[in-house]
Parts: structure tokens; C-alpha cells; sequence
């Protein structure tokens, strides 16, 4: 028989040979040891694995992403892309921007019809919603700060989609419920759509993918751009409206960008920089709500919540009109981060009301940005950190799957301003500063964040969830900085979430009703949401002692070395 396990505190743990026996490990406490902390307990586990062979944070971080490529397709990939923030034991810190890029033969008009009007279900699914995912040159850029060669690296998740493993029934319920847009986009029969529904203890076998990772195991980076692999991708773009050429997947590169890094209450923070807009909004928000002593309230009382509330909103205002890919546009980091701005944005704030949304931006329709995301925290034992996010953007990308190759390919065109002003997906504003170009890599939530006390890490960080990941993590660190609160209270508290259009606030079905029922006196809109974010996190005291959480919403699960 089949068995799934939550387990909430555990010191160490096997998974089986078979992938049948799965448990899911929320908590940990541990020292002089490897964490790995990620969406799914078998790509926790590779990562682990690979730290007991003797790898590195590096080494692990790429394990994880691999595997979870395998057991988690509705947003771990191959096909996306994605950002890492990194710190080195000797205080080196580094990213690696694998963002997707535009194709070749992008226009900014592309998603528009003749009268000019967005036509969102080319951008959101199908063949031309697609950018050049750079996943897996990610991965060998990361390489390089690793130990081990990629061969050994990447063979967790070729046996796990060799073999197969056992679905949960969240997973279970995912394929059901997209099984109708897999048929729709795939011209081809897909591993992920069967006769019967799926339920939870079902084994869910790839043996396409685990050729394709093959080819990456036996080439490197040219197994996917190039060969076998980039032929079956550009076929499969030929099957439909799809753009991506033979040389845009051949000239994709890596950005590696400086960390964007400042300091907050006797903390320095290491995030990451535009094209992903998350460091700056985290910077921006911590920096307003300190100039209202925000350590003096409790977590989640009318006051922090006001507090932050109206620092969230200031932000997104910002992110909307100056954010966007670095090399197209003027990047305004340094001024839109400084007191000197950031003061004169908070001279409008009053306990007594909320502010109107229209007096800190200019108003023009929110684009929307997925939710789907996954985040990954590691630590090693020798004091080396990593936080990645990735994506394919929508729950299965475009949900077009390479036929031959077995894996999704995003959806990430739709985080551009399909028309700057209209929203995309999932509500975020976009102006020209994220229009559609050649080449050109699309504006992101995604806050892969690394906390610093004395020189070394502290907290390591991050979540999936669209435009609330820099609002989960700014609400993640200040429960932990200014509230004193643990990682598990911090990660599984009610959240809540603004991002200055639409003007509602979002919070938990969970969330205090007495502060949200004082913020609508105030003249805020409440809306009730059912979850938000699902957050990873690692904890390291004074003493060297790790306390790792995986996120109560999900299938998240914590390995150890």
C-alpha cells in the first residue's frame, strides 16, 4: 500500500528507493547540518541527498530544482526560469538572473487584434504565450560555485522520473482539474492526462523527461539548446502560433547581476535586483514602515497591518510606472530606494484613514502576475546560503508539454505589459518601462532574499504567489525582526497583501476579524482570499542552530543532510 505522511517535527528521514513512501517533514531543528526547504518532500530529499555526497548549497539548490522539474510540473521546470540570491561562507554574495527572455521575432503589439483590444489567451496559454526558458543555463551558471559535476547532480531526478512516484492528492486534484487545457494545448498524448482520474498514491511516470535530462546529463547546457532537445521545442512551437527559433534558444544567456543589498535594524538584506522587482519593493517597504517604529505593535494589529498596508501600496505605485529588464530601460534603483525619496512618499500617510490609491500613483489598469511559483531555501554546514525562486508563471505554464521531451513550457510572455496599462493574469500594473521587446526579459515579483546578522546568514527566505511574494517576505522578515516571532509562527500565520491596484486588501480566511473590521472603519476594503504564499524558511541562531519551516499550505517538506 501506498503511504503519504505529514510529519511536523523530525530530526532525520528516509524516503524510499521506490518513491511510494513520502513523508513530508514541516519542521526541523538541527545544527552542524545541512537544510534543504522546498515545495515537495522528494526534491527536498535530492537536494539533501546531494549534501551527503558531499556537495554544497550549490550543488544541492540545482538538485532540488531539478527534481522538483519531475515532481512538481505545475511550477518546478526545465521550461521557465527563474532567479538566485546566493551568500558564500567568506561573505561573497552573488545572483544569477535565468529569467526567460522575449523571442527574436517579439513585437510589443503581438497579443494585440486589429481594432487593438488584448486578446489575454495568447499571452496566458498556447504556443506564443511561450519565452526562451533558461532554467537549465541557470543551473550551469550555478554550477560553477558548486563541488560536484552535473552528472551526479541532476541523477536524483532522472530516477525519480525513471521510476515514478507516488502523487499527493493535492497533486492529484491539479491534474484533474487542468485536464481539459492539457488536451486543448497538446497535439500529443502527455504522461499527465489518463482515462481515469488521477487520485492521491497513484504513480505519475516520465520516462520522456528522464531522456531529456539525460541529454543535459551526457551535453551540459547544449543537451537542451541545442540537439535533440531544442529540435523537439522548436517543433513544437511550429505546431502552433509559437515563435521561438533554433538561435534564440542557442544565444540564450544568464545575467549575473549585483545583489541588491541594504541594511534594516542591525540586518543586512541580499536580494535580488530588477528584472525582478522584488528587492526593490522589499527595500521600499521595510524602509517606510521603520519610520513608524513598526517593532512597537504586535504582529497582525490594526496598526502593523496599517502600516504596512500603505507601505505595500506606495511600492506597487512605484513598481507599476519605473520597474522593468535593467538593460532596456533607466534603472532608478538607488533613488527609488533612498530615505530621501522614500520620506517624502511617506509624508502622506495618516493612522486615521487610508490613503486613496490615486494620490501616490497614476491610476491605469493592474496587470496581473502568477501565483504559481516555487521557492527553495538552503543551508550547508559550512554556513554557505541559497534562495531561489522559479517558475513557469500560470499553474503549468502555457500547458504545452514538448512532445518527445516531456516537460511544460511557460507561460511567461504574459508578465510583460501585453499593452501597457491593461492588466495580464493576475493584477499587477505594468507600464512602457515592461513593454514587450526582443530579447528583452519580463519584469518580476519573485524575492529570493538572504538575511545577514554579524557578517552571516541569518534568514533565508522566499515564496511563490505572484505579485504577494515581496509582500510575504517583507511580512516574513518583519515577523521575525520586529516581532520576535519563530519561523513557524512566521511562516504559517495569516498573511495579508496590497499592491496598490485594485484597492482592496487581500487577507486569509484565517486573519483577525477585529483588525480587518477596524481597517474598514479606517475606509480600507477588505477582501477574503484563501491562501496566500507559501513560504520557505530557515532560521540560524547566534549559536549555529538551524530552525527550518516549510510553509502548512501545502505539500512543502524539509530535508536534512
Amino acid at each position: 500500500m501506498k503511504r503519504i505522511a505529514i510529519i511536523f517535527i523530525l530530526f532525520s528521514f528516509s524516503v524510499s528507493a521506490q518513491y511510494t513512501d513520502i513523508n513530508i517533514v514541516k519542521e526541523v531543528k538541527v545544527k552542524n547540518k545541512g537544510v534543504v526547504v522546498s515545495a515537495h518532500p522528494l526534491a527536498s530529499e535530492a537536494g539533501a541527498k546531494i549534501l551527503r555526497m558531499g556537495g554544497n548549497a550549490y550543488d544541492a539548490i540545482i538538485a532540488t530544482q531539478y527534481a522538483l522539474a519531475v515532481v512538481y510540473p505545475q511550477a518546478g521546470n526545465i521550461g521557465g526560469g527563474g532567479f538566485l540570491v546566493g551568500v558564500k561562507s567568506n561573505g561573497e554574495t552573488f545572483t544569477i538572473d535565468y529569467r526567460e527572455t522575449a523571442p527574436k521575432k517579439a513585437t510589443r503589439d503581438m497579443y494585440l487584434d486589429k481594432t487593438g483590444k488584448v486578446n489575454t489567451d495568447l499571452s496566458q496559454n498556447g504556443r506564443l504565450a511561450v519565452g526562451i526558458p533558461g532554467s537549465v543555463a541557470g543551473f550551469f551558471a550555478t554550477l560553477k560555485h558548486g563541488k560536484l559535476p552535473m552528472e551526479k547532480i541532476i541523477q536524483p531526478a532522472i530516477d525519480i522520473a525513471e521510476k515514478g512516484f507516488a502523487i499527493t492528492e493535492q497533486e492529484a486534484n491539479l491534474l484533474n482539474s487542468h485536464k481539459v487545457n492539457f488536451q486543448k494545448h497538446n497535439q500529443t498524448s502527455t504522461v499527465f492526462v489518463k482515462n481515469t482520474p488521477w487520485k492521491a498514491g497513484d504513480l505519475l511516470v516520465q520516462k520522456e523527461l528522464a531522456e531529456t535530462l539525460k541529454l543535459i546529463q551526457k551535453s551540459g547546457a547544449k543537451g537542451f539548446y541545442e540537439g535533440k532537445t531544442a529540435e523537439l521545442l522548436v517543433s513544437e512551437m511550429k505546431k502552433g502560433n509559437g515563435i521561438i527559433t533554433p538561435e534564440d534558444l542557442k544565444n540564450y544567456k544568464v545575467a549575473e547581476r549585483k545583489a541588491l543589498e541594504f541594511d534594516y535594524k542591525g540586518n543586512h538584506i541580499v536580494s535580488m535586483p530588477l528584472p525582478s522587482s522584488g528587492g526593490i519593493l522589499l527595500a521600499q517597504m521595510l524602509r517606510m514602515s521603520s519610520y513608524e517604529n513598526l517593532e512597537k505593535y504586535q504582529q497582525n494589529s490594526t496598526q502593523a497591518v496599517q502600516i504596512m498596508t500603505e507601505a505595500e501600496r506606495r511600492a506597487f505605485a512605484d513598481r507599476a510606472e519605473y520597474m522593468g529588464d535593467p538593460d532596456f530601460i533607466q534603472d532608478k534603483t538607488s533613488y527609488l530606494i533612498s530615505d530621501e525619496y522614500l520620506k517624502s512618499r511617506w509624508k502622506s500617510f495618516s493612522f486615521n484613514k487610508a490613503t486613496p490609491s490615486s494620490e501616490v500613483g497614476k491610476i491605469i489598469k493592474q496587470p496581473k502576475e502568477s501565483t504559481e511559483t516555487t521557492h527553495i531555501s538552503v543551508i550547508d554546514k559550512d554556513g554557505n546560503a541559497a534562495a531561489v525562486t522559479t517558475t513557469l508563471n500560470g499553474l503549468y505554464g502555457s500547458k504545452v508539454v514538448v512532445s518527445g521531451a516531456g516537460f511544460f513550457l511557460n507561460n511567461e510572455m504574459d508578465d510583460f505589459s501585453v499593452k501597457p496599462g491593461v492588466p495580464n493574469m493576475f493584477g499587477a500594473v505594468g507600464g512602457e518601462a515592461n513593454s514587450i521587446q526582443p530579447n528583452k526579459r519580463m519584469l518580476s515579483s519573485m524575492t529570493p532574499t538572504i538575511v545577514l546578522k554579524d557578517q552571516r546568514p541569518y534568514m533565508i527566505v522566499g515564496t511563490p504567489g505572484g505579485t504577494t511574494i515581496p509582500t510575504s517576505v517583507y511580512q516574513s522578515i518583519v515577523d521575525v525582526i520586529d516581532f520576535k516571532l519563530n519561523a513557524n509562527i512566521s511562516v504559517n500565520a495569516p498573511k495579508f497583501h496590497h499592491q496598490w491596484l485594485p484597492e482592496t486588501v487581500a487577507f486569509e480566511k484565517n486573519f483577525p476579524e477585529t483588525t480587518i473590521k477596524e481597517l474598514e472603519k479606517l475606509g480600507y476594503k477588505a477582501e477574503k482570499w484563501g491562501q496566500i504564499g507559501r513560504t520557505e524558511m530557515i532560521l540560524i541562531d547566534d549559536n549555529g542552530n538551524i530552525h527550518a519551516v516549510a510553509d502548512g499550505r501545502g505539500d512543502d517538506s524539509v530535508a536534512v543532510e
